[in-house]
């Protein structure tokens, strides 16, 4: 597959993920003044699990393969220091996904503990990210 092909796909891919790393956040705050077990809840928790599993999930994993994909094509990429910081930063998203996850589970259970605030300034993080990555990427800033 030709280089462009992959590099569509691949900011594809990233805009769903961020759609979703945007948003879950968002359903949290709001599941968070919600009454466990009322009918509201059990809404969040199906708009939850739905989010992550039939689009966050895979629209990650796309992301991964596609650039991993233009790596393979582009090793030389792999030689510049902007590039390991956009690859960290990427980790670092997708910690924050795996962490989102956890956080799903727990309000799958009834046992969230934190307040609305909490997952209001959990949803500036993949903001924060998102921007470190897409100037790194657009930049190419030297070290």
């Amino acid at each position: 597959m030709s280089y462009i092909w992959l590099k569509a796909l691949h900011v594809i891919s990233v805009i769903a993920w961020m759609a979703g790393m945007f948003y879950l956040p968002r359903l949290f705050a709001y599941h968070a003044d919600a009454k466990p077990g009322s009918e509201m809840s059990e809404t969040f928790k199906v708009m939850e699990r739905r989010l992550l599993r039939i689009i966050m999930n895979p629209a990650m994993i796309l992301t991964f393969i596609f650039g991993a994909a233009m790596l393979m094509q582009s090793p030389e990429m792999m030689q510049q220091p902007f590039m390991h910081m956009k690859l960290t930063l990427v980790l670092v998203m997708a910690g924050l996904h795996g962490y989102l996850a956890k956080c799903r589970k727990v309000f799958a259970s009834d046992a969230n503990k934190h307040s609305a605030k909490f997952y209001r300034l959990l949803n500036e993080v993949p903001t924060v990210l998102m921007i470190g990555i897409v100037i790194l990427i657009i930049v190419k800033p030297e070290f």
